[in-house]
């Protein structure tokens, strides 16, 4: 029986966190595919590659070896997890995200992925573009404010001073590039369930998604 669990929603929604939790606890592949994009963004930032240059963006996306070892991102053997959360990719990705050409590339390597292996993926696309069949959709939102105050706690718990306003303005931000792309944008699949998060835990929202999957393997013994 395959499993592939799709789960979408704006920056700092808690996809990832709630992702890896939920792969662990049913023995998934997690994909983290925003990762995939940052780490896209990292490569040409370093290579002064700007998102305007396709044909280069998209010849370096094509050279690039990546691949997961649990939650760690691994891009031509280097370990670039840490980094491509770093506050200069976070304000760069949406802009190399939304060349067609290179979310072309990436889709086609995380369906071969999903073909494989049983997984749960996390984006701002999979269940309306890269896993429209899956049996599981889910929309994870919450309000800026309370994504903007979840980020700046990541950067403070990691040493890193932020101001809230800054990272408020970056999200609200992000979410009209994401929201308003002319290419596969943020937006809920039809038959996804939605779950705002602004006032639950990350447990909260584990188990909701959990319950979900358990039902369906109970089903499908």
């Amino acid at each position: 029986m395959n499993i592939s669990v799709a789960i979408d929603g704006p920056a700092g929604a808690g996809k990832s966190t709630i992702a890896n939790i939920v792969a662990n606890r049913f023995n998934l592949m997690y994909i983290n595919t925003g990762s995939m994009y940052r780490a896209v963004t990292l490569m040409c930032m370093r290579n002064n590659i700007p998102y305007t240059n396709v044909e280069d963006v998209c010849n370096l996306t094509t050279s690039l070896n990546m691949y997961f070892d649990g939650d760690r991102l691994i891009v031509n053997e280097e370990d670039v997890s840490d980094e491509i959360r770093l506050p200069e990719i976070s304000n760069n990705v949406s802009n190399y995200a939304a060349i067609p050409q290179v979310r072309e590339i990436l889709v086609d390597l995380q369906q071969n992925m999903a073909d494989k292996y049983d997984v749960i993926m996390d984006g701002r696309d999979i269940g309306t573009v890269v896993l429209k069949n899956a049996p599981f959709k889910f929309f994870l939102t919450a309000s800026p404010e309370e994504r903007a105050k979840r980020r700046c706690n990541e950067f403070n718990d990691k040493g890193i001073t932020m101001e809230y306003n800054n990272i408020l303005n970056d999200i609200i931000k992000r979410d009209y590039i994401d929201s308003n792309r002319e290419i596969n944008p943020l937006k809920r699949a039809e038959d996804a369930i939605e779950i705002d998060s602004s006032r639950l835990c990350i447990n909260d929202v584990v188990e909701i998604i959990s319950n979900y999957i358990r039902e369906y393997i109970e089903k499908n013994k």
